[in-house]
């Protein structure tokens, strides 16, 4: 490698095991941590042909021990979604090699093709790309694999909601007891988990991110089979808390003017959206820490606790 720097360093039994998936004659030349992730550290290797050409992986690594817990689970549920999608017409890596028990690498690890693009976070353009990531999600929920992963997980509980200070006390007192009280019905379909900002790659042209188009999604560690209303619920929230509350209550109607179809009653949709504003009480500061490692520094603590707070209270109000 001609990057020895230890931050990016590939360890040695991992560089071993990358090394025995790649073609005769190639090496890696050159590695680049990749920031803005949460869960797992992410590395870009350069990889050298013999005809002197070059192609590019990317390397995730459960180093933290908290993660690397849920490693096994997460590694083999992205390993079977990036074999899934492969093909389907959704801008997905390609699976490599996985390694999801670390039985050869120095931490549970997989290996995939890298995408050309990178997730945009910016205010800018965001009319534009709001209706290419709806069309987007509605393509994801479209397929219909032989063998569906496994049913969704909640994220959070009416007892492990963290109401930010300052909050509209009665607001956030509504919104968990909407969650006390069962799932609505749904019909199942093929969920991201995480589909937001943060895990779609665009490509950006030389005249600015008005021109942006989509070139990848990334991170289906959490795939799941659940209902519509849960993936657009999520993208919802991150949208709100990135670019203000008006812009995440706007996501649902993108999404069906997409094509997509959801819950009929108000009701149910509520119950959906207002799940996942309260699952992102709890992660407040691991999500505000990515967006502010990718440039939104103005997204302090306080920032996204404010936003989130209009939002769980603007649900309540429009559609309660």
């Amino acid at each position: 490698m001609t990057n020895q720097d230890e931050a990016v360093a590939v360890p040695p039994l991992t560089l071993a095991w990358v090394s025995r998936h790649l073609e005769v004659g190639e090496r890696i030349v050159r590695t680049e941590v990749l920031y803005g992730g949460i869960t797992a550290e992410m590395r870009r290797l350069t990889i050298g042909g013999r005809d002197g050409g070059t192609r590019d992986l990317v390397l995730r690594s459960f180093v933290d021990p908290f993660y690397g817990e849920r490693a096994e689970d997460w590694l083999s549920r992205e390993a079977g979604a990036l074999t899934l999608l492969a093909g389907s017409g959704v801008p997905a890596p390609g699976l490599v090699a996985v390694d999801p028990t670390a039985a050869h690498c120095e931490y549970p690890s997989l290996l995939m093709t890298h995408l050309a693009g990178r997730p945009v976070l910016d205010d800018e353009g965001l009319e534009t790309r709001l209706p290419l990531l709806a069309r987007q999600l509605v393509e994801i929920h479209a397929l219909r694999p032989a063998v569906r992963p496994r049913e969704y997980a909640a994220l959070t509980t009416a007892d492990t909601v963290v109401v930010p200070k300052g909050a509209d006390a009665a607001a956030w007192a509504a919104a968990i007891d909407v969650i006390r009280k069962p799932a609505p019905p749904y019909e199942g379909r093929f969920l991201h988990r995480d589909f937001q900002p943060g895990n779609v790659l665009f490509g950006v042209p030389a005249s600015g991110l008005a021109g942006a188009r989509i070139t990848g999604v990334v991170d289906w560690a959490a795939t799941s089979w659940g209902p519509a209303d849960l993936d657009v619920a999520h993208c919802s929230t991150n949208l709100a808390l990135l670019h203000g509350p008006a812009r995440g209550l706007r996501f649902p109607e993108a999404y069906e003017e997409a094509g997509g179809v959801l819950a009929a009653a108000p009701s149910e949709r509520l119950y959906w959206q207002v799940r996942d504003g309260l699952a992102c009480s709890e992660e407040v500061q691991s999500v505000m820490r990515a967006w502010r490692e990718a440039g939104r520094t103005e997204l302090t603590t306080r920032a996204v606790e404010e936003r989130l707070d209009a939002y769980v209270t603007a649900l309540m109000d429009t559609l309660g």
